[in-house]
């Protein structure tokens, strides 16, 4: 038996506890639609974050295209926020990304989730632009946030 959390490849069966987990995260969760077509989409790599007794503690979804990983979604239920699992999750998937082939990675983030941001920027993003009413529940701004060299930036967090 596992004793330590763990990432792991999404699975179809997976699929019902990440929709919960949006539905818990997000103010318009993707669907379990959404979610499963992401399982067949060639270019789209998620993973979930695995508790030792099988509970989902979280996920991260991104699309790997050319040299770029774009995080689709990335998500940690709020009993295990504040607890460094939201960073270990990107870490793992720049990683993963890395790994691959990618060599930037960007997201868009919500404009008020400054928790978010703070963590991304010690993940060496920056804000590279902004998009206007992005978010269609509230008419919010998404800044466009980058790190333009994960290879470096794992190096520099492994050391």
């Amino acid at each position: 038996m596992q004793k330590e959390p763990l990432f792991r490849k999404m699975k179809k069966e997976d699929v019902p506890g990440v929709a919960e987990i949006e539905s818990i995260c997000f103010r318009s969760p993707w669907t379990k639609n959404m979610l499963y077509s992401e399982l067949k989409n060639a270019v789209a790599r998620y993973f979930v974050l695995e508790a030792p007794d099988g509970a989902l503690m979280g996920y991260i979804g991104m699309w790997l295209i050319l040299r770029e990983a774009h995080v689709t979604n990335v998500a940690v239920l709020p009993q295990y926020r504040r607890q460094g699992w939201g960073r270990k999750i990107m870490l793992f998937a720049m990683e993963d990304a890395n790994d691959k082939g990618a060599r930037q990675m960007t997201l868009e983030v919500r404009e008020s989730n400054i928790a978010a941001q703070a963590m991304y920027e010690k993940l060496g993003f920056t804000i590279a632009g902004r998009r206007k009413k992005y978010y269609s529940d509230t008419d919010e701004d998404a800044l466009v946030l980058w790190n333009m060299d994960i290879e470096k930036e794992i190096r520099q967090l492994r050391a």
